[in-house]
């Protein structure tokens, strides 16, 4: 059987766990409270069960084989035993996740790799004077994991070349998609590429040069078309004869309009009120609508990850 790896069984743990299950790999959830693990398992059992029947459930086992393989622990000593890689999944807060870390770097051995699910805490902030740093590294995942296979694999300076070698051959495995950082950054790659597109949007909508519905079509019918199969450095490549010929050509056009980019905005105010009651207006901020939203766009990235499978098996 392969080896145990555990999480904590918030929304991104549970979703981490059925991507671990997915590929054959033994599960163990650890909270806290007892209740909570309950209440994990059960969403999992229905999730998985849904995902089945309408044929988007993942990797080659049937939902109960899956989740044969997830247990739950409620005592952290009992839940780390066995344990090749160890997954953190609390809230993005720096004081828990290092207390959380501390407690693990005093009873692991020295084979187990530490990894953290953390969006923007840097690991030299995380794992910093610990004694296992050597095998401690980010994983920070796309939320959610299980439909989107991005993982952003972020080492500390001191992190073992075979604690990433490891990490990305493991989310390989169970069929994430996983990039290397060759160092940190704030933001690591895929938020900085994020807030880039945010600033610029926040921009357009505060200058009056287009709605926020609009500008959202401008992404999901445009540039994401594109992007949901080929990167931006690809698309300058295709887009051209290739890279040298498109920075010949729209060098200095690019130049031209990034020269008229305004400066950080505050993300607040008369702009932050504008964007809102947009977006109220088509999905209204209460759980119930967003919560509708949410599982529609979960359906939607099903779907696209579907047809992304099969045109590359093509």
């Amino acid at each position: 059987l392969a080896d145990t790896y555990f999480l904590f069984s918030g929304l991104i743990g549970r979703s981490w766990a059925m991507a671990f299950a997915a590929g054959g790999l033994k599960v163990k959830l650890y909270d806290v409270a007892q209740e909570q693990l309950t209440s994990a398992l059960e969403n999992i059992r229905k999730q998985m069960k849904e995902m089945e029947e309408s044929g988007f459930l993942r990797g080659a086992l049937s939902a109960e084989q899956q989740l044969a393989l997830i247990s739950i622990c409620t005592d952290l000593k009992a839940a780390v035993e066995g344990a090749t890689f160890i997954q953190e999944c609390t809230p993005e807060n720096l004081e828990l996740k290092k207390k959380i870390f501390g407690q693990l770097d005093l009873i692991v051995g020295d084979s187990v790799i530490l990894s953290s699910s953390t969006s923007c805490l840097l690991p030299s902030k995380l794992f910093t004077g610990l004694k296992h740093v050597k095998q401690c590294i980010v994983s920070h995942p796309v939320n959610p994991p299980y439909f989107v296979p991005l993982v952003e694999i972020v080492p500390h300076p001191e992190t073992d070349p075979s604690t990433i070698e490891r990490t990305y051959a493991l989310m390989k495995k169970i069929g994430q998609s996983p990039v290397k950082l060759n160092r940190e950054i704030e933001g690591f790659v895929l938020n900085r590429l994020q807030y880039a597109v945010i600033s610029e949007a926040w921009r357009l909508v505060g200058e009056g040069v287009i709605s926020p519905t609009d500008l959202d079509l401008v992404v999901s019918d445009g540039l994401g078309m594109r992007y949901a199969f080929i990167g931006p450095l690809e698309t300058m490549h295709l887009n051209a004869e290739g890279i040298s010929n498109y920075c010949e050509r729209y060098r200095d056009g690019m130049r031209l309009v990034l020269n008229t980019f305004g400066p950080v905005p505050e993300f607040s105010g008369e702009i932050e009120q504008k964007i809102n009651q947009a977006m109220s207006e088509k999905i209204p901020s209460v759980a119930k609508a967003l919560d509708a939203r949410r599982k529609w766009r979960d359906e939607c990235l099903t779907g696209l990850a579907k047809l992304k499978k099969e045109m590359k098996s093509d």
